[in-house]
This record gives structure tokens, C-alpha cells and sequence, in this order.
């Protein structure tokens, strides 16, 4: 499984041209876009088309290869196979096979963009790509409202304004997103701002509505309370008299409305 750049052909890492080289053949996503990549490094494996819409038949032909004794790689358009790209069937069907999988890591835009973002990054959730009709996407977003975590996002260009929109509705003007735009490429941009002020920028600028995008979202901020006013510390007193700790707590959360 060889992850490849997602922008600048530079970072490309030299285990991944090795492999590439010396399998006996390339299951790529779309091989008439993989096809520069092979040409400027030298790659004249043969290249077959795996993708998303590739039936059961393409999958049981390359198990097959391998069980034959050959070594197959496995690539996407882009970045590392499997995340919100093609592979996981071929992969699943390998590992049923007994067949070794090994990965070789490279660029992936989740992480790339994670990295630069200024967001915490000590717990993230990654949600693919949001769902591309508006009622389903508000409907993902309030499952997401009190996720805590920082949230990532790949969207299409063609949606990122009806997306950032319907974040800002579901998740007020003031929450933090970060944009990160056509990474490593020419015109990488990655920038910070609350809902409000992002959605006016990418209005202001119908630049920003082109190429690949990443969105990462900041995560709820949970309050808590510290003291209890005193008439519920009374009531919770007056339980704990009676009742065990587990007991006298629920009651008190139903009396008095706090958690």
C-alpha cells in the first residue's frame, strides 16, 4: 500500500519509487492520472485501473496474481490508499488470503493539514467527506455539535461555501475553523478564522472555492461547574443521608436539573 504526493512531486519518498519500480505490478485509482507520476520517475511497472467502482472480479484477479507468486502495489490518485480514497475491499480480501500487507507511509492531507492548523491535535476525528445534499449534511453536523475533538473534513471545491455555511448555522459564528487549500501545491493556502468571518472570506474571494480542500474544525468547548449553589448541596446532603453516593447523585441531578 504506497502512499503517494499529494501535490509536490518532491515528497515522494525514496522506499515508495523503490517499490514502485520493482513490483510486478501498479493497482492505481485512475492510471491515465498516475501515468506523470510513473513517467517522472522512471516507473514502467505495468499499471492496472483498481477504483471504487471496480467489481468483485478485479479484486479476486489481483488476489490471484499474488497467490501466483507476484507483488502488486497498491496507489491512489493521491496521498495515502484507503483514507476517504480506494482500497479497503482489495485490502480486506488480501488479509482474508492470508496475503501479507505492507504499507509504505508517506503524504496524507488529513495529517498535513492537522500539522499546520494550530488546532489541538492530541485528539482529532477524521469524517470524510460530509454528505453532499444540505439536509444530510446539517444532519452530520448536529451529530458533530458536542464532539470535543478537533473535526477533519475533505470537501469538494464546488461545496465548501454551502459547507462552511451550514457549519456556521450549526455550530454558531464564533466557532474556529481552519481552511487548507491545494496543499503542498503552487497556491497552498491554510488559513484560521471563526465561521463567520471564513464564510465572508471565501465569499469576498471565489479563488478559495478551487482545488483540494481540508477543513478541520475546532471541537465543543465543554463547561463545567465547579461549585454547586447551596440549595442543591443541601438536597444532595439530605440524599446521601439515605441513599449510596451512585443513588443519592441521580436523584439529586433529577431534582435540580444539573448533571
Amino acid at each position: 500500500i504506497v502512499a503517494t504526493p499529494i501535490g509536490n512531486l518532491n515528497d515522494m519518498v525514496p522506499r515508495a519509487v523503490e517499490i514502485l519500480q520493482s513490483v510486478d505490478l501498479i493497482a492505481a485509482e485512475d492510471t491515465r492520472h498516475s501515468v506523470r507520476l510513473m513517467q517522472h520517475f522512471g516507473i514502467k511497472t505495468p499499471l492496472k485501473a483498481y477504483h471504487d467502482h471496480s467489481g468483485n472480479d478485479t479484486v479476486e484477479y489481483l488476489i490471484g496474481k499474488i497467490q501466483a507468486g507476484q507483488s502488486i502495489a497498491l496507489i491512489s490518485d493521491a496521498g495515502t490508499p484507503l483514507i476517504s480514497d480506494p482500497g479497503y475491499r482489495i485490502v480486506d480480501a488480501a488479509m482474508s488470503a492470508g496475503v501479507k500487507v505492507i504499507p509504505i507511509p508517506g503524504a496524507s492531507a488529513v495529517i498535513t493539514a492537522l500539522s499546520a492548523a494550530g488546532l489541538p491535535s492530541d485528539r482529532f476525528v477524521f469524517e470524510g467527506f460530509l454528505p453532499a445534499k444540505q439536509q444530510g449534511r446539517i444532519k452530520q453536523l448536529k451529530a458533530l455539535q458536542e464532539e470535543t475533538r478537533t473535526l477533519i473534513f475533505y470537501e469538494a471545491p464546488h461545496r465548501l461555501l454551502v459547507s462552511l455555511q451550514d457549519m456556521q448555522t450549526v455550530m454558531g459564528d464564533e466557532r474556529e475553523v481552519v481552511l487548507a487549500r491545494e496543499l503542498t501545491k503552487t497556491y497552498e493556502t491554510i488559513k484560521r478564522a471563526p465561521l463567520a468571518e471564513m464564510v465572508e472570506w471565501v465569499v469576498a474571494d471565489s479563488n478559495q472555492q478551487r482545488g483540494e480542500c481540508v477543513l478541520l474544525l475546532r471541537g465543543a468547548v465543554v463547561e463545567v461547574v465547579s461549585e454547586l449553589d447551596s440549595e442543591a448541596r443541601r438536597i444532595m446532603d439530605v440524599l446521601l443521608d439515605e441513599l449510596s453516593v451512585k443513588q443519592a447523585s441521580s436523584l439529586a441531578a433529577k431534582i435540580t436539573g444539573l448533571k
